[in-house]
């Protein structure tokens, strides 16, 4: 038996969602890439469909046939230990394998993955838990790719003077309420995964850390409290910025969040949904961390550390280890949910090992440590984040001057507020 009885409808309902991430999408939308950092839309469909093929198909079953060798290499993105990779800046050049080729690469594995998991073979033994870890993996490793579909296509599509918009975009972010405080005595807190379920390995070890009294605010910071900020100078004002920060700013000719235009002396802001007038009080979206640092400074308070966010959100929902705002499907919210969806929120924490973290030895734990340098973390998932995919404890990573993610900005200050 698998190690999971339900693996095979939740692969295929997985897999179904990446396709549905392209409906209506041409094959000129699919082949684009934006910028190194982004990918095309075929690249996310076949790099999935490569994690199966690499590391569940071609070890679980002798008799797998690969739909084509040369994938191996055209789609793998950083595992050096299965191999060499194409160069990630010229994924957008590959006009072959077309998108029709791509979506029978993802049949191919697709039937091969039912058959496997439909055989008793491949799953029996001391093996068995080993492979529930490497299935579960592929699982959230494909709507890890399903995010980056959306803030990927939301990039390329942003310089587009077209305004494109996407049919099926996830919805609107809500109005922001009135900026309230939640006060945290602090002391002793667990952070981490505490074991039940799936934690991708950078949620690993479970320890402790202190934390001082702190208060963090009960909302993302709006359009119309950045917007302040923009027209108060900020940008041109080095007092606020860290000194790489406002140098990047000014390198990069930033002078407001991405996607905010200045059209005949009205903002307005680009969306999935397409061009509109700027939502004063919708959550201020795509700043780097360095904006997000530099409004905390100018607003008087700071940002929160990943550790006092993780502890707002294990107070403000009891045995909420795996709630999440859903953002991506409304409903009506549960105490506490704010922190979760809409934007992710950076926090002041670097990007780093837990005490006693150590990574696997084999491809597999190349996935996150690898990469624990010179990012900053993000909590609490976007609009754009599958449903159920974010936990309390899930840590997103990205560099400081990263902006194409759908990020904003929550504060926090010492107590008392």
């Amino acid at each position: 038996m698998t190690p999971d009885p339900e693996f095979l409808p939740r692969f295929r309902a997985v897999r179904a969602a990446s396709l549905a991430l392209i409906d209506g999408l041409s094959a000129e939308d699919c082949a684009l890439q934006s910028m190194p950092d982004a990918s095309p839309q075929k690249w996310h469909l076949a790099h999935t469909t490569w994690f199966w093929e690499t590391f569940v198909l071609g070890v679980a079953d002798p008799g797998y046939q690969p739909f084509d060798a040369r994938y191996r290499y055209l789609f793998n993105s950083y595992y050096n230990t299965v191999g060499e990779q194409f160069p990630r800046p010229s994924r957008g050049m590959l006009s072959r394998p077309s998108l029709d080729t791509v979506l029978a690469y993802r049949r191919h594995v697709d039937e091969a993955m039912a058959r496997l998991a439909g055989g008793p073979a491949a799953w029996r033994g001391a093996d068995a838990q080993r492979w529930a870890a490497v299935l579960a993996l592929g699982l959230n490793h494909e709507e890890q790719h399903q995010e980056l579909m959306l803030t990927d296509l939301k990039h390329l599509w942003s310089i587009n003077p077209l305004a494109p918009a996407l049919d099926g975009a996830p919805p609107a972010n809500p109005p922001q309420r009135p900026l309230g405080w939640r006060r945290f005595e602090g002391g002793l807190a667990d952070i981490g995964h505490d074991g039940r379920g799936f934690g991708f390995d950078n949620e690993f070890p479970r320890h402790r850390v202190w934390l001082e009294p702190f208060a963090i605010a009960d909302r993302f910071v709006s359009n119309r409290e950045y917007l302040a900020f923009v027209e108060a100078g900020g940008y041109e004002e080095p007092r606020w910025w860290l000194s790489e920060g406002h140098a990047q700013a000014l390198a990069s000719g930033w002078r407001a969040p991405a996607c905010w235009r200045r059209i005949d002396g009205a903002w307005r802001e680009y969306t999935l949904h397409g061009e509109a007038p700027l939502d004063p009080d919708a959550p201020v979206c795509h700043v780097s961390y360095y904006e997000a640092d530099a409004y905390a400074r100018f607003a008087g308070a700071r940002l929160p550390t990943e550790f006092e966010w993780e502890h707002a959100a294990a107070e403000s929902v009891p045995g909420g280890q795996f709630a999440q705002a859903g953002a991506r499907h409304p409903r009506m919210p549960q105490a506490g949910e704010d922190l979760y969806g809409g934007v992710w929120n950076w926090t002041s924490s670097s990007y780093g090992p837990y005490p006693g973290f150590r990574a696997a030895d084999d491809a597999i734990g190349e996935y996150n440590g690898k990469f624990m340098v010179n990012q900053y973390v993000l909590r609490g998932g976007s609009c754009a984040t599958p449903p159920g995919h974010v936990r309390r404890c899930y840590r997103n990573f990205f560099p400081a001057a990263a902006r194409w993610q759908f990020t904003g900005i929550r504060l926090a200050a010492d107590s008392p507020r």
